[in-house]
């Protein structure tokens, strides 16, 4: 599958495309909790090595260390929801990653965005309707 992007040819996100003269890999963004953080790992590794290039979490906000000392999570917490959203932007398709059908708020959150921009959605394990967001 190509997923070569010319600007002439798009008329969103100018300022996010670039032309590289030929085809690009396809782009996914792993979008979960971050309570699965193997699954990020391991999801990254395995489309990684097949050509993809993934955008993922940045940081797991229930396990690292450094982000423990900062004083407003809620705010932190907000921002990464709104950061992932730009990552979506740039994807080419999403990749939810409900470990054991789990899909939270801000995951669910990103799934109706993404499905507003139109984005593909894909899921690592089958979802009810009621879960896939508003489609």
């Amino acid at each position: 599958m190509s997923y070569a992007h010319f600007s002439a040819d798009c008329d969103q996100h100018h300022d996010l495309v670039r032309d590289f003269g030929g085809d690009r890999p396809p782009i996914v963004v792993l979008c979960g909790s971050t309570r699965f953080f193997q699954a990020f790992r391991r999801e990254n590794l395995r489309l990684t090595l097949a050509g993809t290039i993934v955008l993922s979490i940045g940081c797991d906000t229930k396990a690292d260390e450094d982000i423990a000392e900062i004083q407003d999570m809620e705010q932190v917490k907000a921002d990464l929801d709104e950061l992932h959203k730009r990552k979506i932007d740039l994807a080419d398709e999403v990749f939810v990653l409900n470990v054991g059908g789990y899909v939270g708020e801000s995951t669910r959150s990103e799934v109706e965005y993404a499905e507003k921009l139109g984005k593909p959605v894909r899921y690592l394990e089958p979802v009810e309707a009621e879960t896939a967001g508003a489609r």
